[in-house]
């Protein structure tokens, strides 16, 4: 299975902030969007990415005084991606070596969805279901 076919699933919608944007703007769209991370963009380019994680470490090091920082100041900047063409099986290896929960896919330079462990958990188990109810019809009819 590929990543494509996630994305067809889950949708291609990507959330974005400017990397000037206070950090506090940032928290908001995570909040209302309920997501665990958001691309830090210029101009349709990746400039870093923002998760949770990012969020709890910069709080812990420096306090509450960070909200008004801007997202430069905080966002991982080397960030991993995928192409829409890769598997999940190397998806999923590539985010347990590296230890991150959040993957833009990108059509050459452009950006075209994001997806999370999450993503890939819930079409995993979708998968062991279909699977699971191919082999009782199976069973049934033998």
């Amino acid at each position: 299975m590929t990543v494509r076919a996630i994305l067809d699933s889950k949708g291609h919608q990507i959330q974005s902030v400017e990397p000037d944007a206070k950090l506090s703007v940032a928290i908001k769209v995570l909040a209302e969007r309920k997501i665990g991370a958001v691309l830090a963009m210029s101009k349709g380019r990746i400039e870093g990415i923002l998760s949770e994680r990012d969020i709890v470490r910069v709080l812990g090091e420096r306090g509450a005084a960070v909200l008004d920082e801007p997202v430069s100041a905080v966002m991982t900047r080397k960030v991993i991606s995928c192409k829409q063409n890769d598997t999940v099986g190397a998806i999923m290896e590539m985010m347990t070596d590296g230890k991150f929960r959040h993957l833009p896919v990108l059509d050459g330079e452009r950006v075209v969805g994001l997806i999370s462990i999450g993503d890939i958990v819930k079409w995993r188990v979708r998968e062991y279901e279909h699977e699971q109810e191919a082999l009782r019809e199976y069973i049934k009819t033998a």
